[in-house]
């Protein structure tokens, strides 16, 4: 990392956002045997997006682009707060393939870590190029550009922009990822990278289904620097009982900035969903989105 006479730090998913970006699906996507219902879930989302804030969303090519604005345009978002960059993609998972944010006083600088695939489960040669080839395009503005030379997705670490993260062990020291790097390693550069006081690790916390080795955006957030909100399960029928159970416990024994027991928010169970094939999916409503003034959440048709 460069050099400045300010802390760097990776601020809250709260602090005020200057934009989304969003990867768009399309036909070479694993989406692309239910694009049309997939496609209408991400209008819904660019819509209530856009009525807080700013819009970047990536497009695979000029076809892409063009069909895009005329959906946005049937679905009478403000395309006013959008803006349609091109960069070809293999997926969607833009949280985990995009820039970090860090800040230093009113500094800002993008870091582009190494994305590959969840630790190489997908081809991920174009979403690792996301980034890079939107900043040669200019469209993330003037913001300086750094890469980093690690494997780290944003799902996979939580911070409460007071100087601690949170994140798995099962994700951030799987093999497959940066094998070369011992838990103390990791930690030490997520300290410098982040501007961290401290990381705590969870060792337990699984969703059937979830291929990013237990991201933590699916199993434990921050709301403020003094709560956590958590995927609860209270159906001991549930082969997810026992092990979400024991994160329970560990986060009860963590304790805040303030040397405080968090306060924890359980998060309710959805009911079990499938694929076509019969496999269980990873829902949960631990992976909301925070944007400017709202909290965007994954409803699943649930009830609950």
């Amino acid at each position: 990392m460069k050099k400045r006479d300010c802390r760097t730090y990776l601020p809250a998913e709260w602090a005020p956002q200057s934009g989304i970006m969003l990867t768009w699906p399309h036909r070479h996507t694993d989406w692309a045997s239910d694009l049309t219902n997939v496609e209408a879930c991400y209008l819904e989302l660019a819509y209530h997006i856009c009525r807080y804030q700013k819009l970047l969303i990536v497009c695979f090519d000029h076809a892409h682009k063009k069909h895009i604005k005329q959906i946005l345009k049937e679905k009478n978002v403000a395309l006013e707060q959008v803006r349609l960059a091109l960069a070809p993609s293999n997926d969607t998972w833009t949280r985990d393939h995009g820039p970090i944010t860090v800040l230093c006083q009113q500094d800002i600088t993008l870091l582009d870590f190494r994305f590959n695939g969840w630790g190489d489960k997908y081809a991920s040669d174009l979403d690792h190029a996301i980034t890079a080839t939107l900043y040669h395009q200019q469209a993330l503005g003037d913001t300086v550009l750094e890469p980093v030379d690690m494997v780290l997705e944003g799902g996979s670490i939580e911070v409460d922009g007071s100087g601690t993260l949170l994140t798995t062990r099962d994700c951030l020291l799987a093999p497959t990822r940066n094998p070369k790097l011992s838990q103390q390693q990791i930690e030490q550069k997520l300290i410098q990278w982040f501007g961290l006081n401290r990381v705590l690790w969870l060792g337990h916390g699984y969703l059937d289904g979830d291929d990013t080795d237990s991201h933590i955006d699916i199993l434990a957030r921050f709301c403020d620097r003094e709560t956590i909100a958590y995927t609860h399960c209270d159906d001991k029928s549930d082969p997810h009982y026992k092990e979400l159970n024991a994160m329970e416990t560990e986060l009860r024994g963590l304790r805040s900035i303030t040397d405080q027991p968090y306060r924890l928010v359980p998060l309710p169970w959805p009911a079990a969903k499938y694929d076509d094939a019969g496999n269980r999916l990873a829902a949960s409503y631990a992976n909301f989105l925070v944007v400017n003034g709202a909290v965007i959440i994954p409803g699943y048709n649930d009830p609950a």
